[in-house]
């Protein structure tokens, strides 16, 4: 696959996130109720976890890891020479 196909996938991937993030909030402030919120910032290799308590916090860091194991293991496997 191209590199530009790639660029595509990722741009698509993005854009699909941010929309299940909007349909997420407007269907939390519809029902009136409390959203929940949690991030994860990575500098380097020191990660600065937030949220709105603690339990989303977790999620946030627990999550933040899962993506980073999956993206060291996609730079070892773009690394390997073809078979």
């Amino acid at each position: 696959m191209e590199w530009e196909g790639l660029v595509g996938i990722g741009f698509l991937i993005v854009i699909i996130g941010v929309l299940i993030m909007i349909l997420g909030i407007a269907l939390a402030a519809s029902k009136g109720g409390e959203a929940e919120y949690g991030g994860v910032i990575i500098i380097g290799p020191i990660p600065i976890v937030f949220g709105s308590n603690t339990r989303a916090a977790l999620l946030a860091a627990v999550l933040g890891a899962v993506l980073m194991v999956l993206a060291i293991v996609m730079v070892l496997l773009a690394r390997r020479p073809p078979a």
